[in-house]
């Protein structure tokens, strides 16, 4: 279907009904409707494997399938099946179930960096209380942050640093500072401006390029002698890079690590990991001040962590790390071909590691482009390709991969006529579409 001619009336109705009842229309700023291009925020209706259908009737081939926590495929059968055997027997009780500690004996056999473990329901909670048991540990109270990572936590200390501050006071934000990705000596240097007065160290292992040799090593290294501790945040790298995380890719060990997303293959489960020495102070065994580390109502709640050990067990049985590789390499070549092909390889970019891909829409001059995003995200929608990243799923098939890249080739094409006629506004449909972190709705 040409673009000019693609609509979503009822998903149309359905966002003005979402946006009158939900602030943003959403319950997560990255799936917002100002995401989209105009009109065309699709609502979905289900479901199924790497394919989600809309209220207007719409199937989509569907990438970064809920903001990448859906890694296996929506309803997987192994995964819905154990949290199916879970429901008839009561999900939450005054004590804890036995499925408490045969998730956490699955979770560190499968990450065995780590020697004990907490679950909790989203990657907040778990950040969020890593940074606190820092602090209790260290007794001190700066927060340094990766300024090369775009999200740690809803909670004040980190989007205190956004252009998203409104109603966080200066006081909370002024405790958190920032270092760059890759660059030891710059951090070495906010750690020495900031002496003593460090926690932690808190950022993704790796993001859309690896890692510079030796550095995650040096990173560890650099912690530990300025007397902080080092926080790897595995929400979007456990799992996908490994089994075991990026931790277990690259063989360095933090004192403290987060994992959430791929963890429940869209069920809410996240989970806090770390050496013992650490962990036991939100324990009952520990003789230094408590720390009320992690105490959730559904933390535990029996169904998502029998969905955690069924993702746990597909993905080691399976292979799904290695699948999601292969996928993601034969979509990239796919892409990367047919940018090339249709004259626009230097401005629609497929960047990231296979199992993680991402795209950037570059303009004329070769700068990030959100109007010429909307222009491209527009052709994708109309060809049924949902793809606000190029982030596969283990569900994914050949097929699908090849009919993306026949959707992305056309695409492509209408990229070079707005490139050549120097403004992608004729084939916008409306306002272009706007970052997550932004001061102003």
């Amino acid at each position: 279907m040409d673009a000019e001619d693609f609509e979503l009336p009822r998903s149309r109705a359905a966002n003005e009904r979402l946006h009158a009842l939900i602030p943003g229309g959403a319950h997560t700023y990255a799936k917002g409707d100002d995401q989209y291009p105009e009109h065309l925020a699709p609502v979905i209706s289900h479901g199924k494997g790497a394919h989600v259908w809309d209220v207007d009737g719409n199937r989509y081939v569907e990438y970064g399938s809920g903001l990448r926590s859906v890694s296996l495929g929506h309803a997987h059968p192994r995964v819905t099946e154990a949290v199916r055997r879970e429901l008839d027997r009561g999900s939450n009780f005054v004590r804890p179930s036995v499925l408490e500690v045969e998730a956490a004996e699955r979770f560190l056999a499968t990450v065995p960096t780590a020697e004990m473990v907490k679950f909790a329901k989203n990657g907040s909670d778990v950040t969020t209380a890593a940074v606190r048991l820092a602090r209790a540990v260290t007794g001190r109270t700066r927060v340094a942050v990766c300024a090369d990572h775009p999200f740690f936590s809803v909670d004040d200390w980190f989007i205190g640093t956004t252009p998203m501050s409104a109603g966080i006071p200066a006081a909370i934000t002024d405790l958190t500072v920032s270092f760059p990705y890759g660059d030891l000596a710059a951090t070495e240097e906010v750690l020495a401006r900031y002496a003593g007065d460090v926690a932690c160290l808190i950022l993704e292992p790796a993001g859309h390029a690896e890692p510079p040799p030796g550095y995650l090593e040096g990173l560890r290294e650099l912690a530990h002698r300025h007397g902080c501790l080092l926080v790897f945040d595995e929400m979007i790298t456990g799992l996908r890079w490994s089994e075991a995380g990026a931790q277990g890719l690259y063989g360095v060990v933090p004192d403290l690590s987060t994992f959430g997303k791929a963890l429940g293959n869209g069920f809410a489960v996240s989970a806090l990991a770390g050496r013992r020495e650490f962990m036991e102070r939100g324990g009952l065994r520990d003789t230094h001040d408590r720390v009320f580390l992690l105490s959730t109502t559904h933390g535990a709640e029996t169904h998502a962590l029998a969905a955690a050990m069924a993702v746990l067990d597909t993905y080691v049985e399976e292979g799904v790390t290695a699948r999601l590789h292969a996928l993601g390499e034969r979509l990239a070549s796919g892409v990367r071909e047919a940018a090339a092909s249709r004259g626009v390889g230097e401005h629609v970019v497929v960047r990231g590691r296979a199992s993680n891909l991402v795209f950037a829409t570059l303009d004329e001059y070769g700068q990030p482009s959100q109007p010429y995003r909307t222009l491209f995200l527009r052709q994708l929608l109309a060809g049924g390709v949902l793809a606000p990243s190029f982030v596969v799923s283990g569900a994914l098939d050949e097929t699908d991969i090849d009919r993306t890249v026949e959707v992305v080739a056309d695409a492509c094409g209408v990229y070079r006529k707005a490139l050549d006629a120097g403004d992608p506004t004729p084939w916008q449909g409306g306002r272009p579409v706007k970052p997550v972190f932004r001061r102003r709705a």
